[in-house]
């Protein structure tokens, strides 16, 4: 049966190393959700939405939410390594897993870039007499390096990366909360903070809904604990832990340290004004930590160089599993002795460098076009993904209803309510005049690969041989 030809081709894996630990499962999950748009950008929200930024987080802390209890759903019943994009090919077909393959690969080849300059433009004002490309291309090659020697040295890098970022999270709101209830030395504002500047919502309900679609973004990346669970020895089991500490830590880390922040400095601070400083910094300068810009740039750097870590890991595995449907060009799929895809992990730091270069010579223009083409494109994936959910939850409970040990709860009610939640998300970017470019050149990306896929189909040689026949071959030029 068709539904049994998916189940074997998405258990069929073997060839990535299973050597990764449920702490480093854990942490990369974390990892991939707290980033420099929490310590940085967190505060242009604040100024544009006031203390309402609370209700902002919340609303996508939600969207999120339900979008990985449906991920997880399918990576728990198919754990499979690679990339979350043959989930969608299970449901909907080829098209569906060509498509988010691509588009996954391509957003994050982006991010890499744009992590990368940011990197750079913080460790410029310590190494000034080194120009910024140069720096970029050092922090490309280092983590490159990372990457390519083993997935455990990939592991155990973004496992310290993220410890660092969650200790100095916990670390802000313990203090926050000691200084908030009278307990610090001088005086404290309590919560007056979140009404007495025009109130909670200063700048309308509006507001905050529009900073709703600006802090979704902020919070991609959850997803690559499902990619980094099918390389641990327990593949189903780490994806649904991973899965429920992902969806509820979101709104600690990011809900509750933004409620902190808001209550410690008035909201009509010029945050987005401050150059370097982020919110984190201004609060806890309020609190008298001396030091505290130097603390916060050291960890909002940590975030930089766990993403783009982090970037590399997520392209290489989802062009891997690409080439093993024959999305891609099939030499990328070879292994080194350590069961890492280098030539993969390679094509990707490629275009990295790409970035960075067009970044120097044309910032406004290619470069910014580069990052719009890419501002919508986790939405597209996220709603291929939704309706994939439905087809596989609907086909797993007539056929196997013993896989679905992790469950989107209200089925299909919350799964409607999910995509309904997007396509308004998306309907909220083409209204917003500052988002509508970033809609319409990732809808061009999408149309791009759509027709990649079309052309893939109608002029590509298809195989002769047998599946079994086809897997063979592929483990054959894995192994080289």
């Amino acid at each position: 049966m068709e539904s049994n030809r998916i189940q074997q081709d998405l258990h069929t894996e073997g060839q990535l190393q299973s050597t990764l630990k449920n702490r480093h499962v854990t942490m990369i999950a974390l990892g991939g959700i707290i980033g420099a748009g929490l310590f940085v950008g967190s505060g242009a929200v604040i100024n544009a939405t006031g203390p309402a930024a609370v209700v902002s987080y919340i609303l996508s802390g939600g969207l999120l939410f339900l979008v990985m209890r449906m991920i997880g759903e399918m990576a728990v019943a198919y754990p499979t390594a690679g990339s979350i994009s043959e989930y969608a090919r299970a449901g909907l077909g080829n098209w569906a897993g060509f498509s988010v393959g691509w588009l996954y690969w391509y957003m994050w080849v982006i991010v890499a870039a744009i992590e990368a300059v940011a990197g750079a433009g913080i460790l410029v004002n310590y190494f000034p007499n080194i120009p910024p490309w140069f720096l970029c291309f050092i922090l490309l090659v280092v983590l490159t390096l990372t990457n390519l020697y083993s997935v455990r040295s990939f592991a155990e890098t973004e496992f310290w990366f993220a410890s660092i970022k969650i200790f100095a999270i916990i670390f802000f709101i313990t203090l926050g909360a000691i200084y908030l209830l009278g307990l610090w030395p001088g005086e404290s504002p309590g919560l007056s903070n979140l009404y007495s500047a025009g109130g909670f919502f200063p700048n309308g309900t509006v507001a905050a809904l529009v900073g709703s679609v600006t802090v979704l973004f902020s919070m991609g990346g959850a997803e690559i604990a499902t990619i980094a669970a099918a390389e641990s020895d327990q593949p189903a089991k780490y994806a649904a832990k991973a899965t429920n500490q992902v969806m509820y830590r979101i709104f600690f880390f990011y809900v509750v340290s933004v409620f902190f922040i808001v209550a410690i400095v008035p909201w009509n601070f010029k945050f987005a004004g401050v150059a370097i400083q982020s919110p984190f910094a201004i609060a806890l300068e309020q609190l008298g930590i001396p030091f505290a810009p130097f603390i916060m740039e050291a960890v909002v750097l940590t975030a930089v160089l766990s993403s783009l870590n982090s970037c590399l890991y997520i392209t290489s595995r989802s062009l891997f599993a690409l080439t093993k449907k024959g999305d891609a060009p099939k030499f990328l799929v070879k292994l080194n002795k350590r069961g890492v895809p280098v030539r993969a992990i390679l094509a990707g730091t490629v275009f990295g460098y790409v970035g960075v270069v067009l970044n120097y010579f044309f910032p406004e223009t290619v470069f910014l076009f580069l990052i719009n083409s890419a501002g919508a494109i986790s939405l597209f994936y996220y709603l291929i993904l939704a309706f994939a959910q439905i087809r596989l939850r609907r086909r797993l409970e007539q056929e196997a209803p013993e896989k679905l040990q992790l469950r989107m709860w209200l089925f299909p009610y919350l799964s409607y309510i999910t995509i309904a939640w997007m396509l308004t998300v998306v309907g909220a970017m083409i209204w917003i005049s500052g988002t509508r470019s970033q809609v319409f050149l990732s809808l061009t990306s999408f149309a791009i690969i759509l027709i990649a896929y079309m052309l893939r189909s109608r002029y590509s040689k298809q195989s002769e041989s047998s599946p079994m026949e086809q897997e063979a071959e592929y483990v054959d030029a894995s192994k080289g």
